[in-house]
């Protein structure tokens, strides 16, 4: 991972991918206050069609930092236009008891005018270690 970076998702979009999976899996700061940095009070995200909104990922911040000890956050392509961002990147963890995951994910979300997301709507693909890819699974 990269150095911190506190930017909005507005103003640099791959820092933001980085930044907030580094401060929720492995941040001394409150939850909350991280959730507050990247993201309005009302936003919904939306991922692999499972909707989760403030309460659901604060939740999932304290399994998190338990069960993760690396991520690593490979930004592929990030664009932002006006109120629309899209990013494509993969998401790399190794779990505490040593299971190690790959996710290739895509990413579609509208800004608030302050830049902090407001809405995402994101699909991921598997591509861990040992995970079968095919072109034509028959």
């Amino acid at each position: 991972m990269s150095a911190p970076t506190h930017a909005t998702p507005g103003e640099d979009l791959a820092g933001y991918l980085v930044g907030y999976t580094r401060d929720m899996a492995f941040g001394e700061e409150d939850p909350v206050a991280v959730l507050d940095r990247y993201y309005t009070a009302d936003f919904v995200h939306v991922n692999d069609g499972l909707a989760m909104d403030r309460a659901a990922l604060i939740a999932h911040a304290k399994p998190a930092r338990r069960n993760t000890v690396a991520a690593e956050v490979l930004v592929h392509d990030a664009l932002v236009s006006g109120d629309r961002a899209a990013a494509r990147y993969t998401l790399r963890t190794e779990m505490r008891k040593g299971a190690r995951l790959a996710f290739e994910c895509y990413l579609f979300g509208e800004l608030a005018p302050d830049g902090r997301l407001r809405r995402v709507v994101s699909t991921t693909r598997d591509v861990s270690p040992g995970t079968e890819r095919r072109a034509n699974p028959a």
